[in-house]
């Protein structure tokens, strides 16, 4: 007869509740980024060798000559990516020390609101939130910010630490907007922020249009922002004399928000509340958390982040309100957020990479005639591949971490035999 009065045992364990694609991704070691950005350059050198002339012409005699075709795809390949360090990390060929380190200074300018935007959008990842509106809360925190910068008359120092707070403030109520209305009515933050992404086009096309952001002027561009509420230069002239640097303190504040960030998310209460948040949001209501309210702190830090990401243009490398004062920043961080693990630190140094990638990517392109859209391919397949964990240790034949070890495996089996 047999035992009904036992149940009956599990082969597999359930998931937990929390268990989600995002919270995988942002689990993730740091090796699967470094490797996914490994990935990405190889398969970036085959697209730049299939791009070359000379490649292609030397691939219709292959089979006679094929070690012509394959000298021709390292020339192309070794020659694009040297010219993409030159044009990042340092110049030799440059006469002066100068401008030599010339692109280092650019790489870090075209990074700072790329990591001021990217950890805005990993707080929202770490609290399970999907932040896809960085773009909009730069422009609102650019209107905000540029209108402090030269129309307000205030002390050096006071004036540019007000338009910085604009700036933030800016982007933390067009932040807020779809925090608050996930948190009331359970809208979808996805569609919310895209949607909004689309109103603040329209509104800085309509803001620039205003006779206070475009007196007597045809042009789509603000009046000048006034010394007083710029970023100083990093670099003065008397220290390296003769630069043309556009570097400027707005890399102090990505440092500051890094740091910040850091503390916030690991050190703080509302940092652990929004942890546990993203991680179950059944269990944190159950431990007594209100999720919507998390949920609007969190929306509301997110904005302010990238609205202080627009500051690094209009107070720094622009000086003034443009159309496209936003460029591409905001889709960027999403990338860099995402190769960065959702963690400030690794934001940061995702963040210089693609700052390299971005500034490397012109003399790449001037030099070799590679197309610069390459740089978006090798951008676009690392976010594949951080999407992807299990096809890069497939790749390289790395272990599951998650993945319990044969012999626990075993020892589990003959358990449940006996």
């Amino acid at each position: 007869m047999s035992d009904t009065t036992n149940p009956p045992v599990k082969t597999e364990e359930e998931p937990p509740a929390g268990d989600s694609m995002m919270q995988r991704i942002v689990a993730g070691n740091a090796l699967i980024s470094v490797l996914a950005v490994v990935i990405a350059l190889v398969i970036g050198g085959f697209l730049i060798a299939f791009a070359n002339e000379d490649v292609r012409e030397a691939a219709t005699y292959f089979f006679s000559r094929p070690m012509d075709t394959i000298s021709a795809a390292w020339t192309a390949v070794s020659d694009a990516y040297i010219a993409l360090f030159r044009g990042s990390i340092f110049n030799w060929e440059a006469t002066t020390f100068a401008g030599a380190i010339k692109p280092l200074t650019e790489s870090i300018v075209f990074a700072v609101p790329l990591i001021l935007a990217g950890l805005g959008i990993a707080v929202g990842f770490r609290a399970g939130l999907f932040n896809i509106g960085a773009q909009g809360q730069i422009i609102v925190g650019a209107i905000f910010a540029s209108y402090i910068g030269f129309a307000w008359d205030l002390p050096v120092g006071l004036h540019l630490l007000l338009a910085m707070i604009g700036g933030a403030v800016g982007g933390a109520v067009w932040g807020a907007i779809p925090g608050v209305l996930k948190a009331k009515s359970g809208a979808n933050e996805v569609i919310v922020t895209i949607m909004l992404n689309y109103v603040a086009v329209y509104l800085i096309s309509y803001t620039l249009k205003q006779p206070v952001f475009n007196p007597g002027r045809s042009g789509q561009k603000s009046p000048a922002v006034a010394e007083s509420a710029s970023y100083p230069p990093l670099i003065p002239d008397w220290l390296v004399p003769g630069n043309s640097f556009r570097l400027h303190w707005g890399v102090i504040v990505a440092i500051l928000a890094t740091m910040a960030v850091w503390w916030l998310m690991e050190r703080s209460t509302i940092g652990f509340e929004l942890r546990a948040a993203g991680a179950n949001p059944n269990a944190a209501r159950t431990a007594g958390m209100s999720v919507g309210r998390i949920t609007v702190i969190t929306m509301v830090i997110a904005g302010g982040l990238a609205g202080l990401a627009s500051t690094a243009q209009v107070l720094g490398t622009e000086g003034a309100l443009t159309a496209g004062v936003a460029a591409s920043y905001g889709f960027d961080a999403i990338t860099v957020a995402l190769l960065g693990r959702s963690k400030p630190w690794g934001v940061f140094f995702a963040g210089l990479l693609f700052g390299a990638l971005k500034a490397g990517g012109f003399l790449m392109q001037s030099l070799t005639q590679t197309p610069i859209d390459i740089v978006l391919v090798v951008q676009s397949v690392i976010v594949l591949l951080i999407a992807a964990p299990p096809l890069v240790r497939a790749i390289f034949r790395l272990p599951d971490p998650d993945r319990p070890r044969r012999s626990a495996r075993t020892a589990k089996k003959q358990e449940v035999a006996a």
